[in-house]
């Protein structure tokens, strides 16, 4: 007789809350927001102004812009002088901390809550008690707060994409974004960074005493590692790749440890709020 194979209690725990914060949408809501303004709305609105500036003044003041850039970014500017190639260097340049900043936002705002949430809901007795072990309830917390960041980077890059590749490209010769250093920042350097934040956020859910102190804690503790983030992102956008794949590896390796280090914090004793 064929067994069904039962899913892990780990991906059970994600699961469960992934539902919850579907279901919950007056807090996704404003998230999501958010990521549309800085993925879509804003990039849409400042590339579409540039584009179609006749104004004679106004193109040579963009054309310094370009000119500010490093000599060796300079000849990998696409496009005609002035609007076209501000366009171009707005895009591809000048915008790459928002693809880190607002992934990093929207996973501190959803860890925060993943483990002082069961406590203020009454759940957490349930979870200590469940035949979980502690190591597979922090691996369910840990993706069920790793998805709605990474998922929210995927989406938004894609639409980032689209959105430069449909009013920029035309002007350069066709479909230019994402560039390689695109592709190893958000497939190499952008993950370890999340993951760091949510280790530290993890460990803050797990030690404070309500949902508003996790965020206000969160908050502070994050905000340093997101000024890191945004000097990474532009180093890597900038500098060329081998520092790109040279920051990712050191941030995997923080990463990990710093996950690993934050696995202790959750306990069968925190989850009822007896720990310290």
């Amino acid at each position: 007789m064929r067994r069904t194979r039962q899913p892990s209690r780990a991906w059970v725990i994600a699961r469960t809350d992934l539902r919850q914060f579907v279901q919950a949408r007056d807090f996704w809501l404003p998230l999501a927001i958010v990521a549309l303004l800085f993925f879509v709305i804003i990039p849409a609105f400042l590339l579409l102004i540039i584009s179609t500036i006749k104004d004679v003044k106004l193109v040579n003041q963009l054309s310094d812009v370009v000119g500010s850039l490093p000599a060796d970014l300079k000849h990998s500017v696409k496009g005609q002088k002035g609007p076209v190639q501000a366009s171009y260097a707005l895009a591809v340049y000048l915008f790459a901390p928002l693809a880190i900043i607002v992934p990093l936002t929207v996973s501190s705002a959803v860890g925060a809550h993943t483990i002082i949430g069961e406590r203020e809901r009454g759940s957490g007795e349930f979870l200590a008690h469940s035949p979980a072990t502690e190591r597979q309830i922090y691996l369910g917390k840990l993706m069920a707060s790793l998805i709605p960041g990474y998922f929210t980077a995927a989406v938004g890059f894609a639409m980032y994409s689209l959105v430069v590749n449909l009013i920029v490209g035309p002007k350069v010769g066709g479909w230019f974004f994402p560039t390689g250093n695109w592709w190893i920042l958000m497939l190499w350097v952008l993950p370890p960074f999340i993951a760091i934040a949510l280790a530290v956020i993890l460990v803050i859910s797990a030690r404070v005493s309500s949902a508003a102190a996790a965020q206000q804690s969160s908050a502070l503790a994050t905000l340093p590692l997101i000024v890191i983030a945004y000097g990474v992102s532009s180093n890597t956008i900038f500098k060329g790749q081998a520092l790109a794949f040279g920051i990712g590896a050191l941030a995997w390796i923080v990463a990990l440890l710093a996950l690993w280090r934050a696995s202790r914090a959750v306990s069968r004793e925190r989850l009822l709020g007896m720990g310290g």
